[in-house]
């Protein structure tokens, strides 16, 4: 299935992408450290941005098939740049935390983990971007 974006570059190193489905519109600006004010996400923050949703987004799709409700879950990432040998993200650092009161298994446990880690963005990665994923579980 092909989803159309329309993309338009605004000038002072904004740009503005339109959702087709939707018409969701949304901003980029490049970051401080390559020119931008900072105004808004980056083209590389987006990408952590996509990691992040996909993963909570193929997690919820499993916690259905399961019957729990993942409703507060929330997943932080800190985006690494490097510039050797080139300017890209170096890594992505995923902390998963669920909600209090959720009863999970060790088996539920384990399935939304795998979940998580196969959610199609993060598949689509080059392999030399770093990705770590941490959980963090009610008590």
């Amino acid at each position: 299935m092909a989803v159309e974006v329309d993309i338009e570059y605004e000038g002072n190193l904004l740009c503005r992408a339109v959702h087709g489905p939707s018409r969701a519109a949304l901003v980029t600006d490049a970051p401080l450290d390559n020119g931008g004010t900072a105004s808004a996400f980056s083209p590389t923050d987006l990408v952590a941005v996509a990691t992040g949703t996909c993963i909570l987004t193929i997690m919820g799709l499993a916690a259905q098939r399961l019957g729990i409700d993942l409703s507060g879950t929330r997943i932080k990432i800190i985006k690494e740049m490097v510039s050797d040998p080139v300017r890209r993200i170096g890594a992505l650092t995923a902390t998963i935390t669920l909600p209090t009161g959720l009863d999970l298994t060790e088996a539920d446990r384990t399935r939304l983990e795998h979940a998580a880690k196969v959610c199609p963005v993060k598949q689509s990665l080059h392999p030399d971007v770093r990705i770590d994923l941490s959980f963090a579980y009610p008590k």
